[in-house]
C-alpha cells in the first residue's frame, strides 16, 4: 500500500474541475507530484497515513493561479520614470538591450518568483525584456540567469523570447554589438532546446515576434512576411508556444494571414478588436490574453465577455511588474470584472467563477497544459495554493468565489505548493534567502540606473499632490526636436 507524502485538510476547496465542484469540510492527498485522492468529510484511513498534514482552521484550497503575460526585467524598473510613459520606454531600452548584466536578470527573476510564490502564482509567462519590443536574445544568457533561478525558486515559467522590432540589426550590450534578425532566432532555437521541458524541470521557452499593422506593412511587408515564415518554421519544429504583447485594432488578422495563428498561440491586450480579428480567433483556436490593469487597457478595452461568448478561449495576464502593477492575480481578477461590468453598467458581466477561471484552467488551456495543471482534480499536478479564509476581510465563511475574488488578495496566500513540494506554509519559505533576494535586487537596479544614465529617474515628482491631473511629460527622447 502507498501511503500519500501529503494531506490537506480544508475548510474549503475550490477545485475548478469540470464540474466546477466547490468542496466542504474537504481533504486532498499528494503522492510525489500528483494529486492521488480528493473529496469531502473526515479523510480516508490510508490518507490520514500521509507523511505530512497540514490541518489549520478555515484553509481554502484553489489551483494554483496562472500569470499568462509578464515580463521579466520589469520587475527592477518598476515605477521609473514618474508616470511618463516615453521615459519608461527608453529607460526599459537602455537598462535592457544595454547594460543588463546576467546578474541583472537573475536577480530580477528571484525577486518576481519571490513575489509570485507570496501571491500564490505557480506558473507564469514572461517576456524576456519588453518596453519597446526589445529581447534579451542576443546571447542566451539573460534566459539562461532567468531559467536558473526559476529552478531554484520551485516555480514554473514559460520565458517568451524572440527577435526584437524591425529595423534590423539591433544592437545590444555596452559596446552596442549589432545583431540581426536571424541571430536572435538562433539564440531562440538554443534557449528551446537547452530549457523547454515545462512540468519537468519547471521552466519552459516560447517563442514571440512583435505586432505590426498593416501600416508597417505597406514599407516592410516583405520582410515582416520572410520574419513570420521563419517564426512559423521554428514553431512548427519545436513545438513551443507562440506569444504575442500588443495587439490592437486588425492586428490579429494579420497575423493570421502571416501565418503565426494557432491553437497553440496566446496574444496579448488585443483592444479595440475587429470582426476580421474575430474570425481569425475562432478559426485559428487561438486564445488571448487580458491584462485588465495594464496601461493598454487604458487606451483601449478588450472585449473580453463578447470573446468569451464567441466561443474564444480568454486568460488574464499581470503585465507585471512595471511601471505600476505587480504580480497579485486577485487584483487582476477583481479589476476584470469591474472593467467590463462598468463598460456595459452591468453587474451581471464577468461572474466570479468566470474570472477565477481565467487565471487557472483557461490560462492552462491557452499555454496548452490543462491536462496537467489549472484544477484540482486527481492526476494532475500538484500545483495547490491555500488561502487563510479566517482573516477578518475574509469572513464570514459563505460563498467562496465572491470572498475568493472580490476580498483575498497576495496577503491571503498562507500555502504554496507546486509539483507536490510545499514550497511555502504559513507564509514561511525556508529554501529561499528572502533579505538577500532583495537586498541583491536593489544593488543590481541601483547599478543598472547608474550605469545607463537613468540614475535621476527613480525620484517622484512635486507634481503628484493637489492636482486633478498630472502635468504634461517633459521628457523627449534623445535626438527629438
Amino acid at each position: 500500500m502507498t501511503l500519500p507524502d501529503l494531506l490537506l485538510r480544508c475548510a474549503t476547496i475550490v477545485t475548478v474541475d469540470p464540474a466546477r465542484r466547490v468542496i466542504e469540510d474537504g481533504w486532498i492527498t499528494v503522492t510525489g507530484d500528483r494529486i492521488s485522492g480528493i473529496g469531502s468529510g473526515p479523510a480516508p484511513e490510508v490518507a490520514r497515513m500521509a507523511a505530512r498534514v497540514i490541518d489549520r482552521p478555515g484553509l481554502i484550497a484553489l489551483p494554483g493561479l496562472i500569470d499568462a503575460h509578464s515580463h521579466a526585467g520589469h520587475g527592477l524598473v518598476r515605477a521609473a520614470g514618474d508616470g511618463d510613459g516615453d521615459r519608461w520606454f527608453a529607460i526599459c531600452e537602455a537598462i535592457y538591450a544595454g547594460v543588463a548584466t546576467p546578474a541583472f536578470w537573475r536577480a530580477e527573476a528571484r525577486l518576481a518568483a519571490l513575489e509570485r510564490l507570496r501571491g500564490g502564482v505557480t506558473t507564469a509567462v514572461a517576456l524576456l525584456g519588453g518596453g519597446a519590443d526589445v529581447y534579451r536574445t542576443d546571447t542566451p544568457e539573460a534566459g539562461d540567469a532567468h531559467c536558473a533561478a526559476t529552478r531554484e525558486t520551485g516555480l514554473r515559467t514559460i520565458l517568451a523570447v524572440g527577435p526584437g522590432r524591425l529595423p534590423f540589426p539591433r544592437h545590444f550590450g555596452p559596446d552596442r554589438r549589432a545583431v540581426g534578425f536571424a541571430e536572435q532566432m538562433e539564440v531562440a532555437a538554443d534557449l528551446i532546446a537547452r530549457h523547454d521541458a515545462v512540468l519537468s524541470r519547471r521552466t519552459g521557452i516560447a517563442l514571440i515576434l512583435p505586432v505590426y499593422l498593416e501600416a508597417h506593412m505597406q514599407q516592410d511587408g516583405n520582410v515582416i512576411r520572410a520574419m513570420a515564415r521563419a517564426m512559423a518554421d521554428l514553431q512548427a519544429k519545436t513545438g513551443a508556444l507562440f506569444t504575442q504583447d500588443g495587439h490592437r485594432s486588425g492586428s490579429i488578422a494579420l497575423a493570421a494571414e502571416l501565418g503565426l495563428l494557432s491553437p497553440r498561440a496566446a496574444l496579448g491586450h488585443s483592444i479595440e478588436l475587429t470582426p476580421a480579428d474575430f474570425d481569425a480567433l475562432r478559426q485559428s483556436g487561438a486564445s488571448i490574453i487580458h491584462n485588465p490593469s495594464a496601461i493598454m487597457s487604458i487606451s483601449g478595452r478588450c472585449p473580453v465577455p463578447e470573446l468569451i461568448e464567441a466561443g474564444i478561449n480568454v486568460c488574464l495576464g499581470s503585465d507585471a511588474g512595471a511601471p505600476d502593477r505587480g504580480f497579485d492575480m486577485f487584483r487582476h481578477m477583481a479589476q476584470a470584472m469591474h472593467y467590463h461590468r462598468r463598460h456595459f453598467r452591468d453587474a451581471a458581466v464577468l461572474p466570479e467563477g468566470k474570472a477565477l477561471e481565467m487565471c487557472s484552467i483557461d490560462a492552462a488551456r491557452a499555454l496548452g497544459l490543462e491536462q496537467e495543471i489549472g484544477s484540482l482534480e486527481t492526476g494532475k499536478k500538484a500545483d495547490i495554493i491555500l488561502l487563510d479564509g479566517r482573516a477578518p476581510h475574509l469572513w464570514p465563511p459563505v460563498m467562496a468565489l465572491n470572498r475568493i475574488t472580490h476580498f483575498a488578495n497576495a496577503a491571503d496566500v498562507d500555502t504554496v505548493i507546486t509539483d507536490g513540494r510545499v514550497l511555502m506554509e504559513e507564509r514561511r519559505i525556508p529554501h529561499l534567502d528572502t533579505q538577500a533576494i532583495l537586498d541583491e535586487a536593489a544593488a543590481e537596479a541601483e547599478a543598472a540606473f547608474a550605469a545607463s544614465g537613468h540614475g535621476d529617474a527613480r525620484t517622484e515628482g512635486a507634481d503628484l499632490w493637489s492636482r486633478a491631473r498630472r502635468p504634461a511629460a517633459a521628457y523627449r527622447p534623445a535626438g527629438d526636436p
